[in-house]
Formats: structure tokens, sequence, C-alpha cells
């Protein structure tokens, strides 16, 4: 039940009624009328544009416009009143049955409340975290891995059917330093001593890896040169440090769909069929790239390269693809990775990548448009930093992982739980402190805390009013007589209830989980709020001595413990129903 595309579908029903009685010229362009909350509350419950943007297509004074809208609209009991307001703008005040209904529609649908169709079942490919397999995941992923499964989360709850994808970066030269590194620790596993040159991972991790290498070849490598191990270690190595990941991604509570191999690219004529593909298009050809802008680097010379028209898809330079010796860039393999998707059949592609990727986004998208004829769209989500603290001072770094905070140090510190919610507690593209002793405080200013102690307070009056006698379970609760909620503050809390399901579209379409997380700090501030005031006014208390007055302001509170524990599931958190 989204009660702002019922208000809106109202408005457009008015506007046509306007339109066949002369007030306004047929065929207006309404895609921009909106209905929404006013920026003022005071102002009444919601708010309409219609005569903002239809005034200057239609010829006519917004103020008009909005009068006569007005006259409709208040004709619908639905509507209390309807007021212009500034030059066109309308206020609308809804009947507090409207609101009541709201809350029996949260406890019918239950954890249905807010979904939607809006995906329609489309394919949707979310590629994230993707982290070289060269050690266990770091803190940085953790808000790639956060992020991207919040988001492929909210795209199931919205209709879509979504793969969650990690691409192995297991193609590039970090291989090799991976093998080599283990070699060091098969000698060690032999009794000699490592020999961890500058350039190699210094990680305890590979300890364990140059055992099993000792176990599972014994001394067969142990004198033999390079071009004998590099290839097997590489191989060995790789697949322990993705059994890694996989299970740091379980900690966290992420678990993918599809795991693709760059080094699958090279060797099977992708790669080549996809730059075929753009060459057949025109947008493949030999050329010398403009030099680059700034200082020139020392070693920087015209030459000719094999270059990607991605001018011709919004870039604003064409790219490499083919270096003059005849070897792949790095870009080559990701437009054969992504040509891959495409053929898959998705109807969209989201990638997660660290913010350091800025500078990939108009060629990746460049590449996606030419390769799917403009059909499939690519959206790129940068994540910024995040800066780990305890006890006002930066957190020191892992032994184990020589050179960073893994993503276990974090989880062990605080558990998933927190550890997912924090992490949505930012945009994704600002950067984001983390200080281990504030997120498990016990205060307001702890979001997490903040909401699972609104559930908490919710199960407690549950609990209450059954050690009462009342009934309370939801299809009881959605039959309770509602029309009593009237006090200003619990039609509040039925309001911010009714943004839920406009809400949770508003994050899919722009592919933003975190905004439920705000919307959840907002609603369990509103509970707060109102049990607060329960202190003061009795009227107000969840529990009452009439049973049925009991049902039907516990109707409400279980109202918000549904949207709370629907907001949760989509950030991968679960509800806590007691707090210790």
């Amino acid at each position: 039940m989204n009660l702002f595309d019922d208000l809106r579908a109202l408005v457009l029903t008015a506007l046509d009624a306007m339109e066949a009685d002369g007030t306004l010229p047929p065929g207006l362009d309404r895609t921009a009328v909106t209905v929404e909350p006013p920026r003022d509350g005071t102002h009444g419950d919601m708010a309409t544009n219609a005569a903002m943007v239809l005034a200057k297509p239609a010829g006519l004074p917004p103020r008009f416009i909005a009068d006569a809208l007005a006259q409709k609209l208040a004709a619908d009991p639905r509507v209390v009143s309807a007021d212009v307001a500034g030059p066109g703008f309308l206020n609308l005040r809804l009947a507090a049955d409207l609101w009541q209904g709201l809350v029996r529609a949260a406890l019918v649908a239950g954890d249905g409340f807010g979904r939607s169709t809006l995906g329609a079942s489309r394919k949707v490919n979310v590629e994230f975290v993707s982290a070289n397999p060269t050690g266990p995941m770091h803190v940085g992923h953790v808000r790639g891995a956060v992020f991207g499964d919040a988001l492929a989360r909210l795209l199931a709850f919205t209709g879509w059917d979504v793969t969650r994808e990690y691409y192995i970066n297991d193609g590039g030269a970090q291989v090799d330093v991976l093998a080599r590194s283990a070699y060091e620790r098969y000698r060690e596993a032999h009794g000699l001593s490592p020999e961890i040159a500058e350039g190699l991972y210094p990680g305890d991790y590979l300890i364990e890896v140059g055992q099993d290498l000792k176990n599972t070849y014994g001394d067969r490598y142990l004198n033999a040169p390079e071009a004998d191990w590099l290839q097997v270690f590489r191989e060995f190595s790789t697949e322990r440090m993705m059994d890694m990941i996989r299970a740091d991604l379980a900690s966290l509570g992420v678990t993918m769909d599809v795991y693709s191999s760059e080094k699958a690219l090279y060797g099977t004529g992708k790669i080549e069929a996809a730059i075929e593909t753009l060459r057949g298009m025109g947008l493949i050809y030999e050329g010398v790239l403009e030099p680059p802008k700034g200082k020139l680097p020392e070693d920087w010379e015209p030459r000719e390269q094999t270059l990607f028209r991605s001018t011709a898809h919004g870039d604003d330079q064409d790219r490499p693809v083919q270096k003059s010796d005849g070897t792949w860039t790095y870009f080559a393999p990701d437009i054969a990775y992504h040509y891959d998707k495409v053929q898959r059949g998705f109807d969209a592609l989201i990638d997660v990548l660290g913010a350091d990727h800025g500078g990939y986004v108009k060629r990746m998208k460049a590449a996606v448009s030419a390769l799917s004829n403009g059909r499939v769209p690519l959206d790129i989500k940068l994540i910024q930093l995040v800066k780990l603290w305890k006890n006002g001072e930066p957190f020191k770094m892992s032994k184990r992982a020589g050179t960073f905070v893994t993503l276990r140090d974090v989880v062990e510190q605080v558990g998933a739980d927190v550890t997912r919610f924090v992490m949505l507690t930012r945009k994704n593209d600002a950067a984001l402190d983390f200080d281990f002793a504030k997120v498990l405080e016990q205060s307001k200013d702890n979001p997490v805390f903040y909401v699972q102690y609104a559930n908490a307070r919710i199960n407690s009056v549950l609990r209450k009013a059954r050690d009462a006698g009342v009934a309370v379970d939801d299809t009881t609760l959605s039959a309770a007589d509602l029309t009593g909620m009237t006090h200003p503050a619990e039609l509040a809390m039925a309001k911010k209830i009714a943004e839920w399901p406009r809400l949770v579209e508003i994050a899919s379409r722009s592919n933003e989980p975190h905004r439920v997380a705000f919307y959840l700090y907002e609603l369990a501030s509103d509970l707060h709020g109102l049990w607060n005031r329960g202190n003061d006014d009795a009227s107000l208390r969840f529990v009452q001595d009439d049973p049925a007055i009991t049902q039907a302001k516990i109707a409400l509170a279980r109202a918000v413990g549904v949207v709370i524990c629907a907001g949760l599931g989509i950030l991968g958190v679960k509800p806590v129903e007691e707090m210790r």
C-alpha cells in the first residue's frame, strides 16, 4: 500500500476532469507531477507540484490551476483540505481513517509491506567486492561487501531478479607475486628461512598455505626453478585465497551467486570476440592518443595503439585496448567480461568499486553502451574509504595480514550486524569513520543501538500485553478498532510508516541502500518520542486497562516493528527482540 501513489493517482484523475471540462488544455505531459511529503509537516500531510509543472505548457498561471485542482481534490472523502501555498504548490490534509487503514495494511502485509513490482522481474547483475585473491579481505572491502549485498537485497525487495557476482582478478601480475610469496612459506614449511623480499606479501596467513603446499607436493619444488612451480603455485594459492575470501564474506552474511575469473578470459577468444564486435561497429581503430594534460612523464612518447572510440558513447577521450607490442591493456578483459554479462541477458548492470576507480567509470559505461546498443544501463557505485578508530586513536594494523586491518578483525570486535549497519550510515561516496567504542555505545548517537532498541521496546510491549491476557497476534491486531487513534503524535507515527513503501522505491531507483538506514533511524526516533510522551500522558501508553484500546495502540507499535524488521532485513541485520 503506497499512499503517495494512491494520492498521485487521485491528482491525475482530477487533472483528467479539468481537461474534460476545459479548465486545462488536453494532452499535457504529466510525467513530472509528484505527490510527496511537504518540507514543513505543519503545512499538511502531502503536497503536489502539479500546478507548478503544468503552468507553462498550459499557458495558465500556476495559482489558477492550483485553485481549480484544490476544488476537485477537496471533493474526495480522503482529502480533509487542499490549500494553495506560495506561487502554486498544493498542500493536502488527509482523513484520519486513511492513516488508521495504513496501520492495518502494514499488519496484514507483514514482511511484504513495502515490497513492490518496480523491478518487474527484470534481471540485474550486482558485481561487488571483487578483491584481488592475494589475501584476506581488509576493512575497505567490508564497506563494499555490505553495500553490494544490501543493494542486492533492496533490489530483490522491489521486484528485481538479482544475481550477486564476484569477479576474481586472477589474470594479473599480482597473482605471480602471491605465488612467489607462497613459495617462501613453502620453503619455511620445510624448515628453511623464508626470504620475504620487498614487494612480496608478508602476512602470516600464507604460513598455512605453505604447509598445505608441502603436504600436497612434498619437496618436489623445493629446489626447482621458478618456471616449474610458478603456475602450479599460482593456481593452488589463488584457490586457497578464494576459500579464505568466501569464509570472510560468510562471516559478514554475504553469499555470492556467481564467481567469474579474469584468467578464464585469456586464451579463450573472449577478449578478441568483444573487441571484434566493437570493431564491427566502427569503434576500434589504430591511432595515437593525445599527451596527458599537465607535466608529461619522462617516459611518455607518442605511439600508435589500438583504441576504442569511447567518445562516441559519452567518454571524454578514446581508450587503448591493445598496446603497440600486441598485449592487451587492463581495459580489454574488462570489456570482454562486461560483454559476457550483456550476453547472459541481464537488463541492468551495477558495479561496486573502490573510490580509486573513478577514472574507470566513463570508459566502462561507454563500452557497455556500445556492446548492448544502449539497451543495458551500467551504474557504477564508488565506495569511499573507511577510517578506523578506537579510544580516539587510529586502529592498529593486523599482524596476521601484515599491512592492513582485516574484515575478520572488524567482525570479531563488534559483530556482523553492527558492522553492516554502521557501514550503511553514510552514502557510499562519502568517507566513513568507524569508531569501535562508539558503535557499541548504548545511546541515541549510535544508530544501530537506537533502531534495535526501538524494536526491543515494541517486543517488550507485546510481551507485557500477552502477560495481561491480551491477544496481540498480527491477525487480531489488524482487526482492532483503530478509530480512536486520532492523537497527533499517533497519527504522526502512522504517517512515518506510510513513507516506507515510497522510500524503498526511491532507494531502489537510485541504488542507494543507505536511505533505508537513515529512514530506520528516523522511524525509531519517532517511536522513542511517542514512548517518552507516554511517560507524561497516560493516554499515549501502549498498554491500557481496556484490552480493546490496548490492541489498537499496540497495533500501531507492531506496525512500526513490521517496518523495522523489513528494513533491517534489507540491510542484512538481524532484529533484536530484547536488549541485554
